[in-house]
């Protein structure tokens, strides 16, 4: 499974609406490698992206363990890779205590799921976990292909890489807000982390990467907001994304804030898939 080293991070990509198919099959036209589907997403929602290209390798970003059972969600992506010539990749998360009944354990309830998957006939490397700590990390090369990361800076990337070793797949998911306008282009920023500054697991994340309580009040520092978002022209997000290669990632998943369906900006970046 070849994801190339840029992809495309997107929650609307995946409704089965034309527009939508009409955003996958050009995306695969301007050479991304991958598109991760945001959200938590079902394997059929995947399947609406998949049938509308060729060559994408099609991902969840990510599947929410606790919404689904390990044997029926095997089932499925088995059933979708051989439809789709083995081009869907299972990525998973354990989500956030508001939102599951009964949320505990995160990391045991992964390492249960992924046990699920494997007597299920679910290959290890047709799945990634979405991995912040050691633990998880540890969790993603020893079960899974490897760890797709969400919100998090190269010095992140780099200490993953550390973690993970050689060889398993490692996939940062990348902010990015395509604009002249730096004023502006926080703004967008800052609206769209409000949400991620109140769960504690991607607080503890950001307190081991530097930032600190002042970082997350009023809205998010500009310290924290353009540590975690590239906010620039296509240089500008194009260096963000060098440093995470540079730092140990395989691919990089660029989510861009602009618009839900940012089609334009997906065409003016498409040149950082042939210099990445």
């Amino acid at each position: 499974m070849d994801l190339g080293r840029v992809g495309i991070w997107n929650r609307v990509i995946a409704e089965d609406e034309p527009r939508s198919r009409e955003a996958a099959a050009e995306v695969e036209e301007l050479g991304y490698g991958a598109v991760w589907i945001g959200g938590s997403p079902p394997v059929s929602l995947a399947e609406n992206v998949l049938a509308a290209t060729e060559r994408l390798v099609v991902a969840t970003g990510i599947l929410n363990i606790w919404q689904h059972e390990a044997a029926d969600v095997a089932a499925q992506a088995n059933a979708a890779n051989e439809k789709f010539d083995n081009r869907f990749l299972l990525g998973l998360g354990a989500s956030h205590a508001r939102f599951v009944q009964n949320y505990a354990k995160p990391l045991s309830a992964m390492r249960d799921f992924v046990v699920g998957l494997a007597a299920a006939g679910h290959p290890k490397d047709l799945r990634v976990l979405a991995a912040l700590g050691p633990k998880m990390l540890e969790l993603s090369a020893q079960q899974a292909g490897g760890a797709h990361p969400y919100l998090v800076t190269p010095e992140h990337t780099a200490r993953a890489r550390g973690i993970l070793g050689d060889g398993p797949l490692l996939a940062p998911e990348l902010k990015a807000v395509l604009t002249n306008d730096v004023a502006e282009g926080r703004q967008i920023a800052r609206d769209h982390l409000q949400i991620y500054l109140s769960f504690p697991n991607y607080l503890n994340s950001l307190r081991t990467l530097g930032f600190d309580e002042a970082d997350f009040a009023d809205g998010g520092s500009d310290k924290l907001v353009d540590g975690t978002v590239a906010i620039g022209d296509e240089t500008v997000i194009g260096d963000r994304l060098k440093q995470h290669l540079d730092a140990g990632a395989d691919h990089v998943c660029i989510q861009v804030l602009n618009d839900p369906l940012p089609i334009a900006e997906w065409r003016s970046l498409s040149g950082l898939v042939q210099v990445a």
